[in-house]
């Protein structure tokens, strides 16, 4: 009996130490998968040196850079700023880009789950029976417990996937606040056209009703035969054409309120109108600030990189593809005769690795690579692309700002000469001293005169909105993208 007993515990401990020379020897394959986790294929991704002036070919006054203002500090006219408000709360496009947040969120997320491994619930169970003469022979099976499997990243494929996956995260980030940008920009231009057509229309209506009396006024005295007849049918011409003219506004003023309505994501609705467009007020002087900011704040800049980092990271995917892989799997849990007896039945449990090499695929591995790497080529040449444009955006809106408002100032001085010349000429003319001709001339100078007088205004406010847009102005460093177009719709503005 004694010695029944000194086997049982050699057994016993031949067993234990046969567990524990598992239990190290997975051990030292877990520590060597790890330390081989290190090896990342694939380039290191390095910012692009993009060319950048050193200053703007426009002289600019000195200051900070106008894209550091709020939206809502640059745009005061409280009319525009509910506008800006309910269109970044409802406008559709924006949605969309707030939706490919979520969804790149989601999509790193599970590329994340990669980095850990993937545990499982097993149960399994069968019933056999078997007829022999006349008699039948059952058994059942039983077994209950988990499995788990780990791929070891020896080449960085699953770091790099995670890479790429994030950078593709922080670019849809970035093309959010490009949309926003955007919409701010489009909100404010349509507005200030929309209270464009408005002043026009006021001088059209006026300039009808002046006519009328001219027309009235000449009819009378081609009655009794102190002016020719046709010096009235001139002014029946000019007032038809003031006509036409208050009509082709009317169509504009109502198709400039859909385009809004549209941006702020209601039906085509009337628009409320705040402060007249000479009312309007913007900053005396709107500085750039220096060129190598732009590259750091314009969202669209800042995407093209973050997909080029992305692409870059695939790189590394492609070339550790074309290496071995290790996957290592376990399974523990208890296996009985049947299920009653599962918790006195005995434990089991295994360790296994798998390695899973490419050993002949007629080189598409290494043709994978360098369809990756050509790729990369492409956005790194739209990268730059997309640079030379903003630069080129922001030239156009700093020259748009200096010479629309030398244009706007001439304007103003054109319409005060056309008014006095028709003074004179309207003088001229009672006194007999001129013909009607002239006064006409003169009335259809001063009506086309003030209308682009408005016009000229117009432009320069909203050269000022697109230099605004093409500095990147617009929403807040440093926010959270998805929150930063709903956060100043909550805030209460002036």
């Amino acid at each position: 009996m004694n010695g029944i007993r000194t086997r049982l515990c050699c057994v016993a401990r031949l067993s234990l130490m046969t567990r524990l020379c598992r239990a190290r020897l997975c051990c030292v394959m877990i520590g060597a998968a790890l330390l081989l986790t290190a090896c990342k294929k694939g380039p290191d991704f390095v910012p692009p040196a993009p060319p950048a002036p050193v200053t703007f070919r426009t002289e600019l006054p000195a200051g900070e850079s106008v894209a550091n203002l709020s939206w809502w500090d640059l745009y005061e006219d409280p009319a525009l700023q509910d506008l800006i408000r309910t269109g970044l709360e409802n406008n559709r496009n924006l949605r969309e880009a707030m939706s490919k947040i979520a969804e790149s969120r989601a999509n790193l997320g599970m590329v994340r789950a990669d980095l850990y491994p993937s545990v499982n619930v097993i149960a399994f169970g069968f019933f056999q029976g078997t007829l022999r003469d006349d008699s039948v022979s059952a058994f059942d099976n039983v077994k209950i417990g988990l499995s788990a499997s780990y791929e070891v990243d020896l080449w960085g494929r699953v770091a790099r996937s995670n890479e790429a996956a994030l950078q593709g995260l922080l670019a849809t980030e970035e093309a959010f606040r490009t949309v926003t940008i955007t919409l701010v920009a489009d909100i404010a231009g349509a507005y200030l056209v929309l209270r464009d057509l408005d002043a026009r229309l006021a001088i059209a209506l006026s300039t009808l009703e002046t006519r009328q009396v001219s027309v009235n006024l000449l009819a009378s005295r081609a009655e009794g035969g102190l002016v020719p007849a046709v010096d009235v049918a001139r002014a029946e011409i000019e007032f038809a054409d003031t006509e036409a003219t208050i009509q082709a506004l009317t169509r504009a003023r109502s198709q400039t309120e859909n385009v809004l309505s549209l941006l702020v994501g209601r039906l085509p609705t009337d628009v409320t109108r705040g402060a007249s467009l000479a009312d309007q007020t913007f900053p005396p002087a709107v500085p750039a600030g220096l060129p190598s900011e732009l590259l750091q704040r314009r969202p669209d800049v800042l995407a093209a990189e973050r997909r080029l980092h992305a692409q870059t990271a695939i790189i590394g995917v492609a070339e550790a593809a074309r290496f071995p892989s290790l996957s290592l799997t376990s399974a523990a849990g208890a296996k009985a005769t049947s299920l009653g007896e599962v918790t006195d039945g005995n434990i089991f449990f295994n360790f296994g690795a798998n390695i899973l090499g490419p050993f002949f695929n007629a080189g598409r591995n290494k043709q994978r690579v360098e369809v990756e790497r050509t790729r990369t080529e492409q956005l790194l040449n739209q990268y730059e692309q997309i640079v030379l444009n903003a630069f080129r955006e922001v030239e156009d809106a700093l020259v748009g700002v200096e010479t629309y408002r030398l244009e706007s100032e001439a304007r103003i001085r054109q319409v005060a000469a056309a008014s006095g010349a028709l003074e004179v000429a309207e003088a001229r003319y009672e006194g007999g001293l001129t013909s009607y001709m002239e006064v006409l001339d003169l009335q259809r100078s001063l009506f086309g005169s003030q209308l682009q007088a408005t016009e000229a205004l117009q432009l320069h406010h909203s050269s000022i909105v697109q230099l605004y847009m093409a500095l990147g102005g617009g929403w807040s460093v440093g926010e959270d993208a998805a929150g930063d177009a709903v956060a100043p719709a909550q805030q209460d503005q002036p």
